[in-house]
């Protein structure tokens, strides 16, 4: 197959080179598989280190992915993309410099250097900058009147590359916040904290030709993540959350928000009767005539936004965590559902490798590690 010409994701495309078939379907007993939560504590210096070294072996696997992936298809090199990467680096060490002194700690304690590890919370931006990305999600929040009890409670599954490393850390920062945060290999996270602010992303894409040199997502998510309450996290997003992903935020006190980026634009988005869902295609008509989801592979896109929120309305004032279990282990349209499976019919092996609810009333983040049609959800919390 020739790859050069072809617009393949940076996921996908390690897909291609790790793995050749997978098979999935029928009716299976759903198992339990649980994260060994990494307890990270702290100045950012010491956090990054304890995640660093505990995770090492996860964080060297997704930094051989990632170089392996621009040598094969595009023949860039190892140097090539660290140079890439210190492009960003005195726009986000101004931006967060906590981050910055957590990422030091991280690659002394994985035994790698700090332009590694920073390199990797730059490869969402880099997919597209090498003309690849790719990683679908379904995501929904949802509170007061549409839940039961007024609990508000968000999730999403996460679609990637199967086999990509992930990680679950508990966090306590010296400020005497603590956070729940699932890593993924380094370049992406989904975190709850003690504040009862927890998020859900989306892949969103504009043409590569309105891409700026803005700071990765990556980047951008911690310290939003950091702030004690929604108001300051969304005033970050606002600030620097520009480009490639749909940020939806929710907190304890029953409010949910999203918020829809572009290269140079961002669209605040407010709930319809307590419910907001998205998926990988813009809502903020402005933004809709650069939308690229078809771009993606990912025209099942518009059936999971309109699905989830079908199965959402059918529910209404009676939405649970088990519901919504439940709803996340859709398979309409499949394989190309909510729970997504690998389609066999296609050469790009791509499913759900994670299911992930919020309680954010109780605090409590269950997670299904794989498809939730086939693993059940673990409760984990503070």
């Amino acid at each position: 197959m020739k790859l050069s010409k072809m617009r393949l994701s940076l996921f996908v495309v390690f897909s291609l080179i790790m793995i050749s078939t997978l098979a999935y379907g029928g009716e299976t007993v759903r198992e339990k598989k649980k994260f060994n939560v990494i307890e990270c504590s702290g100045t950012p210096y010491e956090i990054g280190k304890q995640y660093g070294t505990a995770c090492k072996e996860n964080i060297h696997k997704s930094l051989a992915m990632h170089f392996g992936v621009f040598k094969v298809v595009y023949n860039a090199s190892k140097e090539e993309i660290l140079a890439n990467a210190k492009k960003f680096l005195p726009a986000a060490t101004k931006f967060d410099p906590e981050l910055i002194e957590m990422l030091k700690g991280e690659a002394e304690g994985a035994g790698v250097s700090f332009d590694e590890v920073f390199a990797l919370r730059c490869m969402i931006e880099f997919g597209e900058y090498y003309n690849q990305i790719k990683s679908l999600c379904t995501s929904f929040m949802a509170t007061g009147k549409a839940t039961k009890g007024g609990k508000t409670i968000i999730g999403q599954n996460i679609d990637w590359s199967p086999d990509f490393p992930m990680d679950l850390l508990r966090i306590k920062h010296s400020n005497g916040l603590e956070q729940l945060t699932l890593a993924f290999g380094g370049v992406l996270e989904w975190t709850m904290s003690s504040a009862g602010l927890g998020i859900v992303e989306n892949l969103i894409l504009s043409p590569p030709e309105q891409q700026r040199l803005n700071i990765p997502c990556g980047l951008v998510i911690p310290k939003a993540m950091r702030q004690k309450n929604i108001g300051d996290a969304l005033g970050v997003f606002c600030e620097a959350g520009r480009g490639l992903l749909y940020y939806g935020l929710g907190s304890a006190e029953g409010d949910i928000i999203g918020i829809e980026s572009t290269p140079d634009d961002f669209c605040v988005l407010q709930p319809k009767d307590d419910i907001l869902v998205h998926t990988n295609h813009y809502l903020t008509p402005k933004f809709q005539k650069g939308d690229w989801v078809y771009k993606l592979g990912a025209a099942d896109s518009y059936i999971r936004v309109q699905r989830i929120e079908k199965i959402m309305k059918k529910q209404y004032g009676n939405i649970t965590v088990e519901t919504m279990m439940d709803a996340l282990r859709d398979h309409n349209n499949y394989p190309n559902a909510i729970c997504r499976h690998v389609d066999k019919d296609k050469p790009i092996p791509f499913k759900t490798v994670a299911s992930i609810i919020y309680d954010l009333d109780e605090k409590i983040m269950y997670i299904a590690y794989g498809n939730p049609c086939k693993y059940d959800y673990v409760k984990y919390g503070f």
